[in-house]
């Protein structure tokens, strides 16, 4: 596959998005990943332009850094409690907008910050849509787990069904550490038929701080196509 099909697909999907929602005077969450960078830059040109007093609440560290490049305004969940609109990226995004996320590490904040959104607007390329989880994304479903849990949480996973694996660092020997100082465990349950049953065994489990299942929570997903064209779903 084409890298630069898929990130002009990208591009085209996050600044229809911004264009189609961004208004004056918003607070909005900022997520984190590739689709996220085309957002933000895009609301970094239209705050500017049109001077829209864009407040924005990061989610990981990399979505502070993003608004700081981008001269928005900069704040908390503890000065807004009630977000906007929320822009995010994907793994993968089932026929009911239903999503596996933390891939890239920021699942339990990027949860926090869309529960606390009116809206979520997930942006993503063709590579994403499938009709169950689990079906495209193999690398398995994001676990955030509290350090001295993981040994028998691994075990847990396993005896459900699950391939389970700590993830590791790539840069430093050892496992990967979230902003949270936890450790994420990747789990392949293999096609998720039955996702809120899932999310709910696995969040019933000690040690576990939270899944990268986003359930019942996206408004739209915008997925850039192939041919150029955007693909626009909306909640049922």
């Amino acid at each position: 596959m084409n890298n630069d099909v898929i990130e002009e697909g990208k591009k085209k999907a996050a600044i229809k998005a911004v264009d189609e929602n961004i208004k004056a005077n918003l607070i909005v969450g900022i997520g984190s990943g590739s689709t996220v960078v085309y957002a933000v830059n895009r609301m970094g040109e239209l705050n500017k332009k049109n001077n829209l007093n864009i407040k924005c609440i990061p989610s990981s560290f990399q979505a502070r850094q993003l608004i700081l490049k981008n001269n928005l305004t900069l704040v908390s969940l503890d000065e807004y409690h009630e977000i906007d609109i929320d822009f995010d990226g994907a793994d993968e995004i089932d026929q009911n907008l239903n999503l596996i996320k933390g891939g890239g590490g920021c699942l339990v904040q990027e949860k926090i910050v869309a529960s606390n959104s009116k809206k979520l607007i997930i942006i993503a390329d063709f590579r994403k849509k499938a009709d169950y989880l689990g079906t495209k994304w193999k690398k398995g479903v994001p676990i955030e787990v509290i350090p001295m849990a993981y040994h028998p949480l691994l075990k847990k996973f396993s005896m459900m069904g699950g391939n389970a694996s700590l993830r590791m660092a790539k840069a430093k020997a050892g496992p990967l550490i979230t902003d949270n100082n936890n450790f994420i465990i990747d789990v392949d349950f293999g096609v998720i038929k039955d996702p809120f049953e899932l999310n709910s065994t696995v969040l019933s489990l000690p040690g576990v701080v939270d899944i990268g299942l986003f359930l019942n929570m996206t408004t739209k997903a915008y997925i850039g196509q192939e041919n150029g064209d955007v693909l626009v779903l909306k909640k049922n």
